[in-house]
């Protein structure tokens, strides 16, 4: 796997994780934590919608959904 793939998947786990933790949070809160671009964390929380992981409850805000995930490190 390349690099930058491994880097991708990491950063989105720990979005997740941070997400999973907080319960709700915001994309500004995502943006501040993470130090990257609003853009960047918008793609991230896509990749999470798409896999059933994350919902959006209101605009800008962000929670985790039912689905039960198996972490590994």
């Amino acid at each position: 796997m390349k690099p930058s793939t491994n880097r991708m998947l990491n950063r989105i786990k720990a979005v997740y994780m941070f997400i999973c933790k907080r319960g709700t949070v915001t994309t500004q809160e995502l943006v501040e934590e993470f130090g990257i671009t609003p853009r960047t964390i918008q793609r991230d929380l896509n990749v999470l919608a798409y896999n059933d992981l994350v919902i959006s409850p209101s605009r800008g805000k962000w929670t985790t959904t039912q689905r039960k995930v198996k972490l590994s490190s």
